[in-house]
């Protein structure tokens, strides 16, 4: 599972630098820590899917593609 974590964190991380948005924009435009989507691009955390889809929207992409 936690392989799994690290994927998905790795994709929110490549779509995040494709658009030029730092840690810190990520994280007010989903209302949650930047520390936090640190830990979440690294894999030390678990997504809900509600957070996977509150990602996908700033990131302005469908939730699939943050899933490996």
């Amino acid at each position: 599972m936690q392989d799994l974590g690290k994927a998905v964190g790795t994709l929110i991380r490549k779509r995040r630098k494709a658009l030029g948005i730092s840690q810190e924009k990520l994280a007010l435009l989903t209302n949650i820590d930047r520390s936090y989507v640190g830990r979440i691009e690294r894999g030390e955390v678990n997504l809900t899917v509600e957070k996977l889809y509150q990602f996908a929207q700033a990131l302005q992409c469908h939730a699939r593609e943050l899933l490996p």
